[in-house]
């Protein structure tokens, strides 16, 4: 069993910048896809942001596009959301997620086999 745990959340000024990381149990993480999920209240959760399991490829939702960054370092069994030129619009909990099966569809809820608890990250105006 894979378990998954958020950090790094906080609140932050509008323009400003956070960095999340998702540290992860298991020898197996270098094997699994990543992705960065948010939930703001009463809203849908989003998928924000994606890694391949070598780390080659990532994917990002349009609205983040250029202002996050997903990155992973398999040694250190940690996925990170760099975040930078916040937005209210991007306040919400973010969770972190693992794909252990043989493909990955990025943005897809239904492809992440393990999710943590999340962070909360507050953007004020």
């Amino acid at each position: 069993q894979v378990q998954l745990v958020e950090s790094g959340g906080g609140l932050v000024q509008a323009g400003g910048s956070l960095r999340l990381s998702c540290a992860a149990s298991g020898r197996t993480f270098g094997t699994y896809a990543m992705g960065w999920f948010r939930q703001a209240p009463g809203k849908e959760r989003e998928f924000v942001a994606g890694i391949s399991w070598t780390g080659r490829q990532t994917y990002y939702q349009d609205s983040v596009k250029g202002r996050f960054t997903i990155s992973r370092d398999n040694a250190k069994n940690t996925v990170y959301l760099q975040m930078n030129s916040l937005k209210p619009e991007d306040t919400a909990v973010y969770s972190c997620a693992a794909n252990s099966g043989p493909y990955y569809r990025p943005s897809e809820p239904s492809e992440y086999d393990y999710w943590g608890q999340g962070t909360q990250v507050t953007v004020s105006s």
